[in-house]
């Protein structure tokens, strides 16, 4: 063989070994960055993982992760300013701050929003069916929500006059308080606002001067982690209580009304897929759910003296005992 037939060979093999990596290569499949920050249980983000393997998504083949559970309200806004410069394909975040704090640091980024309290009041979306922008996902709970909660507390304590509403200011409008102060009215129920900013401040709140002390509290619109951080304080106070989430009533609260939130971070799964495929986060229409659950406290019922009528154990979803 000549020289010059044995160096058009070996280009042809380095020719062939480039344009087989080259294809290989192109058959990779591009793996999409999420990132997640949220200050509730990460247990919950196992939800939004579960869902996106039902959907075909397999992480470190075709999609991954950044997650970042913050504990400190502080460092929310911090933490989003990190994510954004990882150059991530999407953010899911948890409630209203981190929302507002992703928000605030990008305006490119599709950001898909789970268990906000009022998104078109919080400036996320124009509407619920199209929210225009950068966000989308999911609404939480509106006035009607605060209303069958606070109808399940009276439909237990039928002698009640006096609730005392526990909200945090950033997630819960005071039109939305005004609108189901009224609904409270009309059932000869009194609500007593409490803004709530640190759970340690629900002690100094429940003894506010000039008002008489609640026959029950409804939590309504407080973020996840300070119902589960209030149950032991609301115990102290030997108070009945009623809280959006089941995750309190697992702590030691009474009972709860609201949706289920591991199916909400399903469903931002759902959201990420059809961002992932092509579809704008601002034509994608704002869900809310449609599906809610009674947690009752068996136990602590029994330890505040309360008897659960036989209609609201027949509508409970799950009893602890």
């Amino acid at each position: 063989m000549t020289p010059t037939i044995t160096r058009l060979t070996r280009a042809l093999v380095v020719l062939l070994v480039l344009v087989t990596w080259r294809s290989a290569e192109a058959q990779q499949p591009r793996v999409a960055r999420i990132g997640v920050i949220t200050n509730s249980s990460p247990a919950l983000v196992d939800a939004l993982r579960q869902r996106l393997r039902e959907l075909g998504y397999a992480e470190g083949r075709n999609i991954s992760f950044e997650v970042r559970v913050v504990a400190q309200p502080e460092r929310i806004r911090e933490v989003a300013a990190e994510l954004v410069g990882l150059g991530l394909d999407i953010i899911v975040t948890s409630g209203t701050a981190t929302t507002r704090a992703a928000k605030e640091v990008t305006s490119t980024i599709p950001i898909v929003m789970v268990s906000v309290g009022n998104p078109i009041a919080a400036g996320f979306a124009k509407s619920l069916p199209r929210p225009g922008g950068n966000v989308t996902g999911q609404s939480l709970m509106g006035p009607e929500t605060g209303l069958k909660g606070l109808d399940l507390l009276m439909e237990v304590l039928p002698t009640a006059k006096r609730v005392a509403v526990i909200s945090s200011p950033e997630v819960v409008p005071g039109a939305a308080l005004n609108v189901l102060g009224a609904m409270a009215r009309a059932k000869g129920v009194t609500l007593q606002p409490v803004e709530l900013r640190r759970p340690g401040d629900l002690d100094s709140a429940l003894v506010t001067k000039g008002q008489a002390r609640p026959d029950a509290l409804l939590f309504f619109g407080l973020r996840f982690e300070q119902q589960v951080q209030i149950v032991e304080i609301v115990a102290r106070n030997r108070l009945p209580a009623i809280y959006g989430t089941r995750e309190a009533v697992d702590a030691g609260g009474l009972m709860s009304f609201g949706p289920r939130l591991p199916d909400l971070w399903r469903g931002a799964a759902n959201y990420v897929d059809k961002i992932l495929k092509g579809a704008k986060p601002g034509d994608l229409p704002v869900e809310q759910p449609t599906t809610f659950e009674v947690v009752v406290n068996l136990k602590t019922a029994k330890a505040l003296g309360v008897a659960i009528p036989r209609s609201v154990l027949a509508r409970a979803d799950h009893f602890i005992e």
